[in-house]
């Protein structure tokens, strides 16, 4: 794990009484140099899984389109999309994005991420996740938290079972990942959750 926990998940931005944490934070303006240089590093490590990046996916205009989606997302409370970055530096990790907020019957919210490959398997995401999760459990009163992932990814399959989700099926040509119709196992975590350990599709 890494250094500190995360003790504070607002969708406020951070304030300066930062004391060695990893937080995560809105997406502001400012963050575009930090995100540009950190996704471009990370290109093939990102690539293979996640959609296929327009041609403005590193231009400033790109990124200031995507600050205000977020924060009429938050706004709205349709979305709670999030920078992680570490405290003790400043450095900007990745991102953790609750979307998809369902009222009513459904209490429920769908989990998506990404990490430089430089912090990648230190334990920030996982961090990140149970925070993101106890937020939504705690302060926006979800019952459901879903995730899905590519069946070859095995790390981001195995941080979200060390985060409590549980696999739950398959859903054919879910999304389109580096420009194919691709399969993907269905993860969820629920506020009360009492099932076991589930083996299918391991």
């Amino acid at each position: 794990m890494s250094k500190g926990a995360l003790r504070n998940v607002s969708a406020a931005p951070q304030g300066p009484d930062r004391d060695g944490a990893d937080d995560p934070a809105p997406a502001r303006h400012a963050g575009f140099p930090r995100l540009a240089c950190l996704r471009r590093e990370s290109e093939d490590f990102l690539a293979q899984w996640e959609p296929l990046w327009s041609p403005d996916h590193l231009s400033r205009k790109g990124f200031t389109n995507r600050v205000y989606w977020a924060q009429r997302a938050i706004g709205n409370g349709s979305a709670l999309p999030l920078f992680l970055v570490r405290r003790e530096d400043d450095r900007l990790l990745g991102a953790i994005t609750l979307d998809n907020i369902r009222r009513g019957p459904s209490q429920s919210g769908t989990l998506g991420y990404w990490i430089g490959q430089s912090h990648a398997r230190q334990g920030y995401m996982r961090e990140a996740i149970e925070a993101v999760v106890h937020y939504a459990f705690d302060r926006l009163d979800l019952s459901r938290i879903e995730a899905a992932c590519l069946p070859e990814n095995a790390a981001s399959r195995a941080l979200l079972e060390k985060c409590g989700f549980k696999y739950e099926g398959v859903a054919q040509s879910y999304l389109q990942i580096d420009g194919r119709w691709r399969t993907h196992v269905l993860y969820a975590g629920l506020r009360a959750d009492r099932r076991g350990r589930t083996e299918a599709g391991v």
